[in-house]
């Protein structure tokens, strides 16, 4: 009896996608969906879409290094966040799979990483928000502004230097949004 391959599921094209992401290549659907021996048609089924797709690779990027950066918190208060906040700078700005998605595809990674109807943004200000929330429980953090608030102005300012060379031309340097987040949560 012949024991047949597995067949691919949403899970391998997701890590078929990161794979090609994170070796500097276009995520491209027809040579995803050959890759994984399947049909277009199933992939935009699994996926949505290729904007989609982009964005579930981005996220699971983030997650994970975010997680990496916090495991176990070192810091607490304010440090605690701005040491996440510019690990992960650090990290968007030297992954080279994000380098190479931003010179090629500039336009389209800004519009589907800070758009709050793409699903990427939001989950972001999500996760720095737990953050401040649990800095603030511990008592550790008292911040003069509502948290939602703080946390959608620490993303926003890891976004404008993230993008700082398509934004302005400038080389981006986490130290500059160091100093800026310094200041927001003294």
């Amino acid at each position: 009896m012949t024991v047949l391959p597995p067949r691919p599921t949403s899970a391998d094209a997701l890590r078929e996608a990161k794979r090609t992401f994170l070796k500097r290549q276009r995520v491209d659907m027809g040579l995803l969906a050959e890759r994984l021996d399947i049909s277009r048609v199933t992939l935009y089924r699994w996926v949505g879409s290729r904007e989609r797709l982009l964005v579930e690779v981005t996220w699971s990027l983030a997650e994970f290094n975010l997680t990496e950066l916090d495991a176990p918190p070192r810091d607490h208060g304010a440090e605690r966040v701005v040491r996440l906040a510019v690990g992960f700078l650090e990290v968007v700005i030297g992954n080279p799979g994000m380098a190479y998605w931003l010179a090629h595809e500039g336009e389209l990674a800004m519009r589907l990483l800070t758009r709050h109807d793409r699903a990427f943004q939001p989950r972001l200000i999500r996760w720095f928000r737990r953050v401040l929330e649990e800095e603030t429980a511990a008592g550790l953090l008292a911040l003069p502004a509502d948290l939602d608030e703080v946390a959608y102005i620490i993303v926003r300012i890891i976004e404008s230097y993230a993008y700082l060379n398509l934004i302005t031309g400038r080389e981006p340097e986490a130290a500059h949004a160091e100093a800026v987040l310094r200041l927001l949560l003294r």
